[in-house]
């Protein structure tokens, strides 16, 4: 496995997200390729260091790349140069006016992408709320969120903290999301495309096995699912 180092600053994340392309944040199927598994416990929920939940806003920042829940359901990075390839592969190779062309997007999904669009980006609170799901859908809210993460039309671009009277900072970072049309621009448009979606998944799993050669093909196919 690609060597990485321990991470103990969101610097140190950053090097790991560029070095591997591909980084969860949660420990899954493949042993030792998470950000959790490099970590040492110290800084994970500790009330005076910094840790991997108050790192991720810095690291996407450091290195342009985009956070989500892109791994089966769960969350993690993918470096700007590998996200094109993703988003082609997951997206099939169409893009999200061709999907609703096709019958293809459901219905609360088309709304939370085009109040998306309208806006540029948003916080996801304020996402939910002008999508019109109200308190009592938050679940469904959280669901349509997810599968458009899964599908790579949506991205977590930065995670936003409230700010107390004194200006310092409090509470758990809320995700801001965007699309990677909006983010990258012509940089993503002109490549996400650019190959058939078995070329793309063929490219990733050639870099995986590269990465991780421990893995098998099952494994690795199972992980870009």
């Amino acid at each position: 496995m690609i060597a990485i180092e321990d991470i103990t600053s969101y610097k140190k994340m950053a090097e790991a997200i560029q070095k591997c392309g591909f980084l969860p944040l949660f420990a899954h199927s493949i042993a030792g390729f998470s950000v959790e598994e490099h970590t040492p416990p110290r800084y994970w929920f500790s009330d005076d260091t910094d840790g991997p939940w108050e790192w991720k806003g810095p690291a996407i920042r450091e290195t342009g790349c985009v956070y989500g829940k892109f791994f089966g359901g769960k969350t993690g990075f993918i470096s700007r140069e590998w996200f094109p390839d993703f988003a082609n592969y997951r997206r099939d190779g169409y893009d999200y006016d061709a999907r609703c062309d096709e019958g293809l997007a459901p219905y609360g999904d088309r709304v939370v992408y085009d109040t998306l669009v309208s806006h540029g980006s948003l916080l996801s609170k304020d996402l939910k709320w002008f999508s019109g799901f109200g308190r009592s859908k938050r679940q469904k809210f959280e669901a349509v969120a997810a599968r458009l993460q899964g599908s790579c039309y949506i991205v977590v671009e930065d995670f936003q903290y409230e700010i107390d009277r004194t200006g310092k900072t409090y509470g758990w970072g809320v995700a801001r999301y965007t699309t990677p049309e909006k983010l990258y621009g012509k940089e993503f448009t002109d490549k996400v495309y650019s190959r058939t979606p078995e070329q793309s998944k063929a490219r990733i799993l050639e870099h995986l096995s590269e990465i991780l050669p421990e893995a098998d093909h099952r494994q690795l196919a199972k992980f870009l699912r």
